[in-house]
């Protein structure tokens, strides 16, 4: 059985992490090669390093930081941010990454998902959907979070996963960085919707928070960023909770 994963995020922008509120207000809260070897030690499964800027900048991936914050990590690294065509991919790949995560260039760029799926594998393919609520829908932002399009956030899933896409890194706008827990209802939605499976993002602010979005909002894994970039806990002491609850997550060794 495929145990649920804690996933720590590192938005970066001009080589450093950043954190915000409903993808705004970003303050610095440090180096991503210090930051992801400390949260690989704490007992994180996986890290996502999205450079947040790359598509609003209209340039690729820092591949350097990249492959620094690669050199230090024994657990996956997923990299997003100005993926366009299969040879981004490639030189993310050569960097360190284990996966490719695309938001904005899968629309722009139609045809990425499916290329890089058939070049790499699905395995290494990640759709990474920011995803806002209007009414009783939720729509798809491009450019970290910029840009509305007129994609309805569950068809679109559906669509990328049938381009190729291996996993889905879902977003909620409205709740990153408030910490009122996920937008189960969108999480659930898209988890029932797609065959691969769902990271749920944005509003982890407690253990709880990461307990229901694995079993309410039936994601395969949950990412968090801040609560950890603020010392207000430690993924060990999160998984120790979530063991409790009996969430069949790793256990970190010697926690």
């Amino acid at each position: 059985m495929l145990r649920p994963r804690i996933i720590v995020c590192l938005d970066v922008k001009d080589g450093r992490v950043v954190k915000g509120t409903r993808f705004r207000g970003l303050r610095d809260v440090g180096d991503p090669v210090e930051l992801a070897r400390r949260y690989e030690e704490e007992g994180a499964d996986e890290i996502v390093f999205l450079d947040i800027s790359a598509s609003h900048e209209g340039r690729g991936t820092l591949l350097d930081t990249v492959q620094r914050t690669a050199e230090v990590l024994f657990i996956p690294l997923t990299v997003g941010g100005g993926v366009r065509n299969v040879g981004d991919m490639d030189a993310l790949l050569r960097a360190g990454a284990d996966k490719v995560s695309v938001n904005s260039g899968a629309v722009r760029y139609p045809g990425v998902l499916r290329d890089g799926a058939e070049r790499f594998g699905s395995q290494c393919v990640v759709i990474s959907i920011d995803a806002a609520r209007d009414g009783d829908t939720w729509y798809h932002y491009t450019h970290g979070g910029r840009r509305r399009t007129e994609l309805e956030a569950v068809a679109w899933a559906e669509a990328c996963v049938a381009k190729g896409a291996g996993e889905v890194l879902l977003t909620s706008i409205d709740r990153d960085g408030v910490r009122e827990g996920y937008d189960l209802a969108l999480t659930r939605a898209v988890a029932e919707a797609v065959t691969v499976p769902v990271i749920a993002s944005g509003g982890a602010g407690s253990p709880a928070h990461l307990r229901d979005g694995l079993t309410l909002g039936h994601a395969a894994a949950v990412l968090l960023a801040g609560i950890l970039h603020d010392g207000l806990t430690t993924v060990a002491a999160l998984k120790a909770d979530l063991l409790e609850w009996g969430v069949p997550v790793r256990a970190v060794p010697g926690a």
